[in-house]
């Protein structure tokens, strides 16, 4: 049995996929990359925000064209399989996030082949699609934060964390099969044990001293961190521990105190500026990411200009914007005051071409300095490397490091690169002897 898989989304997401991945090859399918050599084809999908609801219609229907055995699952599969199974009869199976439980057991009635033996799905068995030197690693399933534009909770449930001992051993194989950095990720990461203590304690600073201690693991990353529950304790885990990436990526959303209130966030201005300068103060050379939704409903000129004022003052070293999307089921689609397409378009080009500039201005405070670096590719075409230090993510948001040297390289090999050159996103170095 051939099996073509597509995976659409985020990357927890893409942790799924690997899961299932991996019980289907054990189970003796063959993994192909087209679509032409697959005897069954399955498509992960997003079901987030419109633009990815639209690239999961498109895939299948894409998909349908080669008339494989088609198998839908994920997000989209979840928050919309009646609307599937209705308007889509000829997908084969849509099996949603609630069935991971017992997939192996609907695998089977899906294929109906004896030789092949399919295993419940297991966050220690993955098939790595990426690469294998920086995998991610999903700590928490769901959320609890009921933000009034978000449907995550309607997709994934409460919150939900996994247990310490699972997260620990599923690293230790990680680094075992030859990872150098460790991504951690969920809906909620800064969250992480409040479940699973009866004083509702945050365990991720516990966590993070836990999965230090891994021999051969070089760097541990956190994504997706919200930003009142960054206590004291964890930014001061993150600066003194030195396997640590001085790197946080804190989703704040807007700045303005009564579209905060509006989208349920916690916090106001004043608490976002005095988090962020205390990062800024404990940790100097700290990367900070950050998002935005421009366009949230009841925005005003007002409320933009704050938030372009705030970008321009503070000066993130990343940023990524969304237009805001309305979804259904959640608080924010029933709103009245709903904002004009070209005005979301118009304030979210504003945003970026600031950012743009005021990425180069922080990339030039990396000149001349060294970053460990982890060889991700080469291209002998121009003898350059490329690869990313601590600053930044592997999540094709940020940029890379690019750099030549003298000492051949391999991936998942760590080079000390010395900096010599910016651009808006990418750093310019060469590896120098250690």
């Amino acid at each position: 049995m051939k099996i073509g898989f597509i995976s659409l989304g985020c990357a927890k997401n893409l942790v799924d996929s690997e899961m299932i991945l991996r019980i289907l090859e054990d189970a003796g399918c063959e993994i192909v990359n087209e679509p032409d050599f697959a005897d069954a084809i399955f498509i992960n999908t997003c079901g987030f925000i419109e633009p990815a609801k639209q690239e999961t219609i498109e895939t299948i229907r894409e998909m349908k064209e080669y008339g494989k055995k088609l198998i839908v699952t994920g997000c989209y599969a979840e928050r919309y399989k009646e609307k599937l199974l209705k308007e889509m009869p000829f997908i084969d199976r849509v099996i949603t996030l609630k069935d991971y439980t017992h997939i192996h057991l609907i695998l089977e009635e899906v294929f109906r082949e004896d030789n092949l033996k399919f295993q419940p799905l297991k966050y220690e068995n993955r098939l790595l699609t990426g690469s294998i030197f920086t995998p991610y690693v999903k700590i928490s399933e769901g959320c609890d934060n009921r933000c009034t534009y978000c449907a995550i909770p309607l997709i994934r449930g409460r919150f939900r964390s996994r247990p310490f001992a699972s997260i620990i051993a599923e690293c230790k194989t990680l680094v075992a099969n030859g990872a150098k950095e460790l991504n951690l990720i969920s809906q909620d990461t800064t969250r992480y044990g409040y479940d699973l203590s009866k004083e509702k304690k945050r365990l991720l600073p516990e966590l993070l001293q836990e999965i230090s201690k891994i021999e051969g693991l070089e760097l541990l990353r956190i994504l997706y961190l919200y930003p009142d529950e960054i206590t004291d304790e964890l930014i001061q885990e993150i600066k003194n521990n030195d396997l640590i990436a001085k790197y946080f990526d804190i989703p704040i959303q807007h700045v303005s105190s009564q579209l905060l209130r509006r989208m349920n966030r916690r916090g106001n201005k004043e608490f976002l500026e005095d988090l962020l300068n205390k990062i800024r103060k404990e940790i100097p050379d700290a990367i900070i990411r950050t998002t935005y939704i421009v366009g949230f409903p009841g925005e005003t000129d007002e409320d933009f200009q704050e938030l372009y004022d705030f970008t321009k003052s503070f000066e993130f070293d990343r940023l990524g914007v969304f237009s805001y999307s309305p979804e259904e089921d959640t608080a924010s689609y029933d709103f009245t005051d709903q904002i004009e397409e070209s005005i979301k378009e118009k304030r979210l080009e504003a945003i970026m071409k600031l950012q743009k500039t005021i990425s180069r201005k922080r990339n030039r405070l990396q000149k001349n300095k060294i970053h460990k670096t982890i060889v991700e590719a080469y291209d002998p075409e121009t003898n350059f490397y490329y690869g990313r230090s601590y600053a930044f993510a592997p999540d094709d948001i940020d940029g890379m490091i690019v750099f030549q040297s003298k000492k051949k390289l391999e991936p998942g090999n760590v080079a000390l690169v010395k900096i010599s050159a910016v651009f808006e996103y990418d750093l310019i170095g060469d590896a120098i002897s250690e």
